[in-house]
């Protein structure tokens, strides 16, 4: 199993990315976004588990979609700030319930990360 995620870069404040992660080997019934910024704890972002769910800090401004033929799921990022600097990785797992969809610890799977930075 592989998870291979890209999609990363330099864009300006206000700018759009869309971050991609194809899975190779099997499907999986959760994937997710996570971040971690320098310094700081990784932290979720988003997740799909027959719905999407999302952060806070990125409602209305990021939009997660699967593509089930691709095996890929997408993170699409538009109104970009510079907070959103990170390294972005992606997840996956099966029997991942509810209340740990947020949570790192609930994913054994996970690709090898993107760098985003937001230039002001």
């Amino acid at each position: 199993v592989q998870l291979q995620a890209y999609g990363g870069g330099l864009v300006q404040v206000r700018g759009s990315l869309r971050l991609s992660c194809v899975v190779s080997g099997r499907t999986f019934t959760a994937m997710a976004w996570f971040r971690q910024a320098p310094g700081k704890e990784r932290e979720f972002v988003a997740g799909y588990r027959w719905r999407e769910y999302y952060a806070d800090s990125v409602k209305g401004r990021f939009t997660i979609s699967r593509d089930s033929a691709k095996n890929t799921v997408y993170l699409q990022m538009n109104s970009l700030k510079p907070e959103d600097t990170a390294v972005y990785y992606c997840a996956a797992d099966d029997g991942v319930i509810l209340s740990t969809l947020s949570k790192g610890s609930a994913y054994h799977y996970w690709g090898q990360g993107t760098q985003v930075t937001v230039s002001s």
